[in-house]
This record gives structure tokens, C-alpha cells and sequence, in this order.
């Protein structure tokens, strides 16, 4: 099999079915083949192999399934447990300089948590407050995403970083940002309850009501209730 950007394309053309998938939740300016998405994983996964310059490459394509196809790459890549670490600095780098290819919520959550978030879970978070700190609401989506590895295969020291970022995006009325805010929390507090409800005891009141929802969705019904008035 030609591990080109190009092959990429074919085979996802190849099982494209226009008109009958429409991406509804699509709302970027790129082109949509209408890929099935199970198609679309299933084609990265055979395409884990391709060389990070082909990566590069695919990121440039217009359509919305390609681009996404290349994010699904580098999280296949990324998932296995014996890459090198310099490849998985280099998965890494690359999901963010090309960040500017991303156009869609779930290239972000497809990536952000294995590719991102390992990589930092034993280095300095300084990039995700740095991303949380953009006018961009998927740079800010990547900040409290990629943390989701921290909740889950991290330990509970590793929260801090997640709070400090759900801190810091609070306020923040987009839903591209707000949902994954209460979806951090709440992953967030299956590892340390105790911790996501010190959080809550200081920021329920303030909090954007999607975030909110999501955040004390795993608590007990009557602690829910308590937060949610």
C-alpha cells in the first residue's frame, strides 16, 4: 500500500456516498465527500504509517473527511504504547502548528486528548494555557481537552493543570469551549470527586450552564441537584 497523502484521498473517495452523508454537524468551509465516519476511521487506522510529511500534506487537502482522517492518524499513532519519544514529540509539534487546519469540534476531540495531552502529562502545561488565552474557540478547545488524558490516565495531582484550565475558561459563552469545560470536570471528578466538588463549591454559582450540566452529571442525583438548583 502507497503511503502518500494522495492514497488517502482515493481511498476515502473510493467510499465516499455524496448526497447520502452530508456531515450535518460539519460547519467549517472545507468540502465534504460524505464519507461515513466509520469509513473515515477505518481508513486512517490502515493509513497509522504514514509518514508525518504525508500527515503535513493531507492537512492541506480541502475536504473535510481528509483533514480529519489526518488528525485520526496522528491519535492512532500516538495510542501505540512503545512509539518512540521523539516521534511523539513530533505528533505532537505537528498538531500544533497545523492547528490552523483544524475547522470542526471533532478533529480537536479526535486528537487533542492522546497526542497532545500524553505528551504533556509529565511536562510543563504552559502550551494549553497558551492555546486557552486565544480569540480561537478550537485552540481554546484543544486546552481543556487534551487534559482528558490527564483524568484518565493520569493521577490526581495531574488535575490541578485541568482546573486551573476549567478556571480559566469558565466565563467562556461559546459552546465549542463550554461543553468540553463541564466534560473535563466531570472525568475530572470521577478520579477525585472531592476535588471537583471543592470546584464547584467556588464556581457553581458563575458557571455557563452547559458546563455545568456536564460537570455534575456523574455525582450522585442529590448532589446534582444541589448544584444545579
Amino acid at each position: 500500500m502507497e503511503l502518500t497523502a494522495g492514497a488517502v484521498v482515493a481511498a476515502l473517495r473510493e467510499k465516499a456516498r455524496p448526497g447520502e452523508v452530508v456531515q450535518k454537524h460539519y460547519h467549517g468551509d472545507g468540502d465534504v465527500l460524505g464519507v461515513p465516519m466509520k469509513a473515515t476511521f477505518d481508513t486512517s487506522k490502515a493509513f497509522t504509517d504514514l509518514p508525518l510529511t504525508e500527515v503535513d500534506r493531507l492537512l492541506d487537502e480541502s475536504s473535510y473527511e481528509a483533514r480529519l482522517a489526518a488528525f485520526c492518524v496522528l491519535d492512532f499513532r500516538a495510542r501505540r504504547a512503545k512509539l518512540p519519544d521523539d516521534e511523539r514529540r513530533a505528533g505532537y509539534e505537528l498538531y500544533l502548528r497545523r492547528h490552523d487546519a483544524i475547522d470542526s469540534w471533532d478533529m480537536v476531540d479526535r486528537a487533542a486528548p492522546h497526542v497532545v495531552g500524553r505528551y504533556l502529562l509529565k511536562r510543563s502545561r504552559d502550551p494549553l494555557f497558551e492555546l486557552a488565552r486565544t480569540t480561537d474557540p478550537l485552540r481554546r478547545r484543544t486546552a481543556i481537552t487534551a487534559p482528558l488524558y490527564f483524568a484518565r490516565f493520569g493521577t490526581a495531582a495531574d488535575l490541578s493543570d485541568l482546573f486551573a484550565l476549567a478556571g480559566l475558561l469558565l466565563d467562556d459563552s461559546d459552546p465549542v469551549v463550554s461543553k468540553p469545560v463541564g466534560i473535563a470536570l466531570k472525568y475530572a471528578g470521577v478520579m477525585d470527586e472531592a476535588a471537583l466538588t471543592t470546584f464547584l463549591d467556588h464556581h457553581a454559582g458563575t458557571m455557563q450552564r452547559p458546563a455545568l450540566r456536564y460537570a455534575v452529571e456523574k455525582l450522585d442525583p442529590a448532589t446534582r441537584k444541589a448544584y444545579l438548583g
